[in-house]
């Protein structure tokens, strides 16, 4: 029998939420943080960033850590993670993760909380390296963004236990290499650009011209069928065929978690064996889990979430 796990999605911060949560599932706090006598937590990423005025983020991480150094709980990096450390990493004098103004405001809670403490900032970006970018446990894989097998061998060669080194950060980080590719489908999910000049504003007011696809839908033909959000207007773009180069993930695999992709409404599996635990709780959504007990269809009886009232 597999270990059981309840798999939490992105907190962004919230961790009133969390402790909401883990209560709520029987854990309970000790010397050594957060634990279950039967059970085991595994997270799916984005600890941090949402919210400019958020100060929840070191209240989070004095949370989360101990229950990871302590065998309570398991992690994968999310996209906000690998974000910070590009943004707190320079190369050739100029920082990985450029401070523009719409980076600096992602990331501003994180900022805020950790501007004039800066042992205890490296301490975190320190712990942030040991996340490994994907896991695959007795039974199930967690991804953050999307389970790619080509993406994912790839960086079997770069990694450390599957996890990023600062070798890798750089090389991630620059666009036209092998790992920036892999990095940004395996944290950041799959994107195809748009012809005909077809842009849109994505949720937070920037301008793009490449769509976030539902990867996990096997069964869709053309772009329309795939985009994110479904509601999202492509023009004619939405006739196209999907590039090959989008992964397929087969029924026969093992149940695949992921977060990331801002769900709302009541919890449900994706497919058979795929689910996003993202449902936007720094949007006044629901931090979400699904509670594991070996089983290889998901179902949606075993999802149970804490609401956000913030």
């Amino acid at each position: 029998m597999s270990i059981p796990y309840d798999l939490i999605g992105d907190i962004h911060g919230h961790a009133d939420e969390l402790i909401k949560l883990l209560k709520h599932m029987g854990y309970e706090d000790s010397e050594t943080g957060y634990c279950h006598p039967l059970r085991k937590v595994v997270f799916l990423g984005d600890f941090i960033d949402r919210g400019e005025h958020l100060q929840q983020h070191q209240k989070l991480l004095e949370t989360v850590m101990p229950m990871i150094d302590n065998g309570h709980a398991l992690a994968v990096m999310g996209n906000h993670e690998f974000n910070a450390l590009a943004f707190h990493t320079e190369h050739k004098e100029k920082p990985l993760r450029s401070h523009s103004e719409k980076n600096i405001k992602q990331h501003l809670a994180f900022l805020n909380e950790y501007s004039d403490q800066p042992e205890r900032k490296a301490k975190i970006l320190e712990f942030f390296y040991r996340l490994p970018l994907w896991l695959e446990l007795d039974g199930l894989r967690v991804v953050h963004a999307c389970w790619d097998d080509l993406h994912i061998e790839t960086l079997k060669g770069h990694t450390k236990n599957n996890c990023l080194t600062p070798a890798l950060l750089i090389e991630a980080s620059t666009k036209g290499t092998a790992a920036y590719d892999a990095i940004e489908t395996v944290l950041k999910g799959v994107e195809v650009e748009l012809s005909h000049g077809v842009t849109f504003q994505d949720k937070d007011g920037n301008e793009r011209n490449a769509i976030r696809i539902q990867w996990w839908n096997n069964r869709a033909t053309s772009l329309g069928e795939v985009v994110l959000p479904a509601s999202l207007d492509i023009g004619s773009a939405a006739q196209e065929p999907i590039p090959d180069y989008v992964p397929r993930y087969a029924q026969s695999n093992p149940p695949c978690f992921i977060g990331h992709y801002w769900m709302s409404g009541k919890p449900a599996p994706l497919t058979n064996n795929i689910s996003c635990l993202d449902y936007s709780v720094a949007k006044n959504g629901k931090l979400v889990a699904y509670r594991w007990d070996g089983e290889q269809t998901l179902t949606s009886e075993k999802f149970t979430y804490s609401e956000s009232f913030s």
